[in-house]
């Protein structure tokens, strides 16, 4: 038996390959399925299910195409429903994948149809869970994604703990957790960044498997502190249940070279979104009029998943040498299948052919003390909200909003004002000025974000330890 975690650390997502006697099951694929492919014939071994925990909301899984390149046969969780060929799997069914077995352990709660999967190993013992986003490393999924006009989220958690109670708390200690996410991962609050455990520790360190936590206690810890989902959520979802365009076939019509004439030409013809994905740096030193930063060294695709509205949206690429093909593929994981090409040889080639150049004024932390001492200075926070609570900088001029909502804060803002931008280190505060600046704002970036404030004599509210908040 073999047991393979393929981690993919901009969505905190994990998948497996679990490979037995000749035969194969992959479980919550990514969007990109050559490489269990290519694994099992290095294995000389054959893909026999493709097993999903959940129709997850923060990624497009590949199960749809794996199947079509495979003849897997595509496993969900008892009351699944597919606009695809499916398998849908009753509570304690079992499947064999040559010597092992995996059995479907309902368990629903983060969304209706979410399953454990229970390795049971050669020898008839329990080995391993799946848990998806029923159980995380210090934490389970958020119970509001999945809510009906007959459900509400508390419904939910209350569905969430009696799956931790009476399917997964009563499996032995020694079993291996291995869950779908770890941290920085939406789906949950508080994940560990490990990812991989062991069940008998979170049952003694995983607030939500407290033995005496009453249903009420659960629900109102689980539903504590969740902020809204990211838009893109529900549309992955959709994209999970419904099907899509295959993977090759996105990448084909994205990863293509445009010469700046060429560039121009279709982001005027397509009204195409021209997205940089340089450097916050390389960014403020210069870029193309209009064009929106979302670093593919950052959290790039739950940032474009979060900022960019439409799935269906046009986009042009200003990529690091060589980052054209990666980038493609990481918007294809979040359901972003629009992309139309790149512009070949960069910002560079943009010049040379005589195309406009815009910079964003980035100022340092003592540079900005200065200017917030002698004058009225507008500045603003785009922290997320925990973060800002724990401590900010104080003053009556001092605006906040997370960058997740900026789209649902326009008007909240004043065009006639300079704003001076920061987060906590520099990424998040350039992506929103360029947002901000394609919309006719005047923003100015304070470089090193609230960490080189914090070095400043400027005042700053008392700080909170977030496990209070």
């Amino acid at each position: 038996m073999k047991i393979e975690q393929i981690y993919t650390g901009c969505l905190a997502q994990g998948a497996y390959y679990i490979e037995s006697n000749g035969e194969v099951a992959i479980i919550d694929p990514l969007r990109e399925t050559q490489q269990y492919v290519d694994r099992a014939n290095k294995e000389n071994a054959k893909i026999k299910y493709i097993f999903e925990t959940h129709f997850h909301a923060d990624f497009v899984s590949g199960h749809v195409d794996l199947a079509k390149k495979t003849g897997a046969t595509i496993v969900f969780g008892p009351g699944a429903e597919t606009s695809y060929e499916a398998y849908i799997a009753q509570d304690n069914e079992t499947f064999k994948i040559g010597n092992v077995t995996i059995k479907v352990l309902h368990t629903p709660g983060h969304t209706l149809e979410s399953s454990t999967f229970l390795l049971i190993d050669e020898n008839g013992n329990d080995h391993a869970i799946f848990s998806g986003d029923t159980l995380f490393l210090g934490d389970v999924g958020r119970p509001d994604l999945a809510i009906k006009s007959d459900l509400t989220k508390e419904d939910l958690a209350a569905m969430l703990y009696d799956s931790l109670r009476h399917k997964i708390m009563p499996l032995a200690d020694d079993l291996i957790v291995y869950p779908a996410h770890g941290a920085g991962s939406a789906c949950g609050k508080s994940m560990s960044k490990e990812t991989v455990g062991i069940l008998g520790e979170q049952k003694r360190t995983n607030y939500a498997l407290r033995e005496d936590m009453t249903k009420e206690e659960f629900v109102n810890e689980v539903l504590e502190g969740i902020a809204p989902p990211p838009q893109y959520f529900a549309k992955n979802a959709m994209m999970n249940k419904s099907g899509y365009d295959s993977f090759e076939a996105i990448l084909q019509k994205g990863d293509v070279a445009l010469s700046p004439k060429d560039f121009e030409a279709i982001a005027n013809q397509e009204d195409a979104l021209v997205l940089d994905v340089r450097t916050q740096k390389d960014f403020v030193d210069g870029h193309i009029p209009n064009s929106i930063f979302i670093g593919i060294n950052g959290g790039f695709a739950p940032w474009v998943g979060a900022l960019i509205t439409d799935l269906k949206q046009p986009i042009l690429l200003i990529a690091p040498e060589g980052k054209e093909k990666e980038t493609v593929t990481r918007l294809s994981r979040v359901g972003y299948d629009n992309t139309l090409g790149y512009l070949d040889g960069g910002l560079d080639a943009w010049k040379a052919s005589g195309g406009d150049i815009e910079t964003i004024e980035s100022i340092s932390a003592d540079e900005f003390a200065s200017r917030f001492k002698n004058q009225n200075v507008a500045t603003l926070d785009v922290r997320k909200d925990g973060e800002y609570q724990s401590e900010h900088l104080d003053g009556a001029n001092v605006q906040h909003f997370a960058l997740d909502y900026i789209n649902d804060n326009m008007n909240a803002i004043d065009k006639s004002k300079t704003y001076y931008a920061h987060c906590a280190g520099g990424y998040r505060s350039v992506i929103a000025a360029s947002i901000l600046k394609a919309r006719g704002f005047d923003v100015i970036d304070i470089a090193g974000g609230f960490g080189a404030l914090k070095k400043t004599d400027l005042p700053m509210t008392d700080f909170v330890c977030p496990s209070t908040l």
